[in-house]
């Protein structure tokens, strides 16, 4: 069959944002992982401008940890970024003064349990899915991957699923010399040719066959171990930027970026708004 990508435009973002964020604890003792912020908006929030760039605008937000927060930003959403007149003594009476930029998006935010693991989200959340694909990723990292190359990239394999591979970032600076001169100083420079797994999957439906309920199911572990043995897992290949909010450390290294203006993530043409 031949796929276009006006068909395909319905297909839903699943986001895993339901961990404990441990190794951020600076943060995430008070806000799940996903709301740390970048900026002024939190990285679920430049992630979903990703997706939404190429206009997949439907998402289904696999929540956990403080879950509650994440609801809570999303059913305010519109007056947390919007100007608005409020007549008090009748809070029905409220006259909103101008249209953000994610006006299209739809929400689905499914609690898939405190202590789920990733596999285990995943299946809570297939009465959601009503479409032959689905695109699912982590909330917490950002990436300047051109969507519908990776989507297009799935569909003409024919299998079940797709993984990102990325190229790791080093974790330490290097110094590129002439002798003893420093001709270059790398904060984060790519190592060897090894890829890893960066998230932004795309699924077919048969994924849910490899995948139980359970809280100890853990995609990548023996599901996807699985798909891979039985012939069905491919890696689409990004060269470009990468990067998780794993540690203290990369969430400053996310947010000097994005104030210098050089956050590479940001595909999406508007400036973020106020």
């Amino acid at each position: 069959m031949t796929h276009r990508f006006s068909d395909l435009k319905d297909i839903p973002v699943v986001i895993l944002a339901g961990g404990f964020g441990t190794r951020l604890r600076e943060q995430t003792e008070f806000i799940p992982k996903p709301m740390v912020p970048i900026g002024i908006r939190p990285i679920l929030w430049h992630l979903m401008k990703i997706y939404s760039h190429y206009e997949y605008r439907r998402f289904i937000i696999c929540l956990g940890y403080k879950g509650e927060i994440i609801k809570d930003y999303f059913l305010h959403y519109r007056f947390r970024n919007s100007d608005f007149t409020i007549k008090l003594g009748n809070h029905e009476d409220i006259n909103i003064h101008n249209l953000h930029g994610e006006e299209a998006w739809q929400v689905t935010l499914a609690d898939t349990g405190l202590k789920a693991m990733t596999g285990a989200r995943i299946k809570k959340i297939e009465k959601y899915i009503d479409t032959d694909y689905f695109l699912l990723t982590y909330g917490d990292g950002v990436a300047n991957i051109e969507i519908k190359k990776l989507v297009e990239f799935h569909l003409s394999h024919g299998k079940i699923a797709t993984v990102t591979g990325v190229k790791p970032p080093s974790r330490f600076g290097e110094l590129l010399t002439d002798g003893s001169c420093v001709i270059e100083f790398g904060e984060k420079p790519q190592v060897g040719n090894s890829v890893i797994n960066g998230g932004f999957f795309v699924f077919n439906r048969g994924i849910f066959s490899y995948l139980t309920a359970d809280d100890q199911c853990t995609l990548e572990r023996e599901p996807l171990e699985r798909v891979a043995k039985d012939g069905h897992l491919m890696v689409y290949h990004h060269t470009g930027f990468w990067q998780c909010m794993d540690t203290l450390r990369d969430m400053n290294q996310l947010n000097e970026y994005w104030e210098s203006g050089n956050a590479l993530w940001k595909v999406w043409k508007e400036e973020a708004p106020l």
